[in-house]
Formats: structure tokens, C-alpha cells, sequence
């Protein structure tokens, strides 16, 4: 689809792609800092780019109800369309590599991940997958059409047709709430929070497997009324049953709060828990059993994690508990 329109009838054009809509002059870039107007069409200037590419355990995205235990290839590049000051990859996102890149074609990491041995596909991941869109597509249906899965860690920041096509060729999202708040998204991230729930609803409908995750900051999205809103509108608008993760907040970038108190998210759980079935922490350091995957219905523990390390005590083939044969693990 095309990402972009004409303005007036001067030579800036207008982006498409997500809620910013940036009007780009000839020659320059749009707040993403990789997509410029070139004279006659805004084009990707970070197309087969690489700042990253590791082969991870699939939890690590954070995912942990899709192939639980199992490896996917993890890649990214570099620009991101919100500017948090409290980003954990400002390295990258916040910046541009000109020279020097490392790049590989969709062919190319497509063909990689198939050799990858344990390998169960492709995550876009690092920065933001978003701004990255053609590259995407394009690894995404390559990887598809040989049997590979597509995982979309991102922010959600999207318009709703680009997105829709996204849908398309993903499997698997974790989308970032970084609040349920409009004016915490003005102020700390430089955009807006009702296109992250559009994108939350749209994905969640699609049957497209959907994990959510917040990063808790002290003082400024940890209040007890706060997860309640956001995990009661979670419940409502995508089900009970999608997993959300409550990760820890250490001081980076433009902040230097301190980091989050375990205590806090430990009370943040106990709250969401009340309206979600599945709630996750994450960067604890005291105890891992936040992260472990528990039977809503007889409190089996299906699904063990210390670290990285996943076993699946209680888990049939079928993605069932086996104690009580409740569904927990669509395998897709």
C-alpha cells in the first residue's frame, strides 16, 4: 500500500504510516528519522539495515504463550517513532547508523533463519518494527511462504490500514502499554495513547496471538488505580486470557529514578490478576516465580521459567493442563 500523500501543491508529502502524520520536506525526515522524502516518494533509508540479530528464547520478547521454550531468530535496526526518555534501547532507537551498516536483504535473513537450527522463525525486535515497514513485509512473507512464524515486538504507534496489512503476515505481537494514561504518552513519549488501544483491539480481534507488556516507572505509571483501569480494559477489549507482563523500570537514557521497588510490582500483579488470567513480572531479581504459567482453573503450574530456562511440567502436547485438560498454550 502506499504510505504516502501529496501535500497541496508544493513537493512536502505527507506519511501515512503512523499517528504523526509528518509533513517531510524534500530532503529531509519525518520524527522516525528513516523515512525521507526523496523529491518524489518518501522511501525507507534503513531498508535491510541491521543494528541487531541474535537467535533468542522466544520468552525473551517478552512471549510466553506462543512455542513456549522454543528459539526464534531476533533482528532490528535502527529509529523509533516515540521518544521516550525512559527508552532501554535509546542506543539504537534514538539514533541512526550512517555508516558502516550492516545489512542483509529479505533473502538473506530469510535464508539464515531457515538453516538456524532450533530456530522457529523471525522477531522483529530491538527498536521499532513499525517505522520498518517495507523490510518487514517483505522478510515476512518470504519467511511465511517456507513455514516460518512472524513475531512483532513493538510499540503499537500505527495508523489502522498499514497496520491491518502487518496483521496479515504476523503471528505472534507483543505490543508495549507503556500507560494507561493520555497525558503520561504526551509528556514521555511524545505521542499518544488511543492509537496503541486501537492497535491493542485491532490485533486482539484479528486471532492473532497478542501479549501486552508495561514497563512500571516509579511514580509516573505504578499506581494501584492506574493497572486497575488498564487491566480492567485489557479484560474487556481482548479477553481475559492474553498474558500481561509487569516489567521492573531501571534507571536509563534521561532518567535516573530509581529503580523500581520489587514491592511494587509484586502489588501491581496482585491488581491485574484480579481482572487477567495470566500476569507476568519481569527483571525481578528476588524470585522467579512471577514468571511462571499458572492453570486459571486449578492452579496447576503448567509452564516453569527460572531465567530463560523454560520446562513444561504441566503442559500436554496439546497446550493443556494436565491436571484438569483447561486450555493454556494455542500451539499455531
Amino acid at each position: 500500500m502506499k504510505l504516502y500523500e501529496k501535500y497541496d501543491n508544493n513537493d512536502s508529502l505527507r506519511c501515512l504510516l503512523c499517528p504523526h502524520f509528518c509533513l517531510i520536506r524534500p530532503g529531509e525526515r519525518g520524527v522516525c528519522g528513516v523515512r525521507e522524502n526523496t523529491g518524489e516518494k518518501i522511501s525507507l533509508t534503513t531498508y535491510g539495515v541491521i543494528s541487531g540479530y541474535a537467535l533468542d528464547p522466544i520468552e525473551k520478547k517478552p512471549l510466553y504463550h506462543f512455542y513456549p521454550g522454543k528459539y526464534i531468530i531476533s533482528v532490528g535496526s535502527y529509529g523509533c517513532n516515540l521518544k521516550c526518555d525512559f527508552c532501554q534501547n535509546y542506543h539504537i532507537s534514538q539514533h541512526i547508523e550512517k555508516d558502516g551498516n550492516y545489512r542483509l536483504s529479505p533473502e538473506e535473513l530469510v535464508g539464515r533463519a531457515r538453516k538456524t537450527s532450533d530456530n522457529i522463525g523471525i522477531a522483529y525486535t530491538y527498536n521499532e518494527p513499525v517505522i520498518w515497514y517495507e523490510y518487514v513485509i517483505d522478510c515476512a512473507k518470504m519467511a511465511a511462504s517456507v513455514g516460518l512464524k512472524n513475531v512483532m515486538v513493538t510499540n503499537g504507534y500505527i495508523n489502522r490500514k498499514p497496520l491491518a496489512d502487518l496483521i496479515d503476515v504476523t503471528d505472534a505481537f507483543n505490543i508495549d502499554l507503556k500507560a494507561f494514561d493520555s497525558e503520561f504518552y504526551r509528556r514521555y513519549t511524545g505521542s499518544a495513547l488511543k492509537p496503541v488501544m486501537e492497535a491493542i483491539s485491532d490485533v486482539a480481534h484479528s486471532g492473532k496471538h497478542l501479549e501486552i507488556t508495561t514497563l512500571v516507572l516509579p511514580g509516573l505509571n505504578d499506581s494501584v488505580d492506574a493497572m486497575k483501569r488498564e487491566a480492567e480494559w485489557i479484560a474487556a477489549t481482548a479477553g481475559r486470557r492474553v498474558p500481561l507482563h509487569l516489567s521492573r523500570y531501571f534507571p536509563m537514557y534521561k532518567r535516573d529514578d530509581p529503580p523500581t521497588p520489587e514491592e511494587t510490582i509484586l502489588l501491581l500483579k496482585e491488581t491485574a490478576s484480579e481482572y487477567l488470567d495470566f500476569v507476568y513480572t519481569g527483571n525481578m531479581t528476588g524470585t522467579d516465580s512471577g514468571s511462571d504459567t499458572l492453570c486459571p482453573s486449578c492452579h496447576a503450574t503448567v509452564i516453569k521459567r527460572h531465567g530463560y530456562h523454560t520446562s513444561l511440567p504441566g503442559l500436554s502436547g496439546e497446550g493443556r493442563c494436565l491436571k484438569c485438560n483447561e486450555m493454556i498454550v494455542k500451539w499455531i
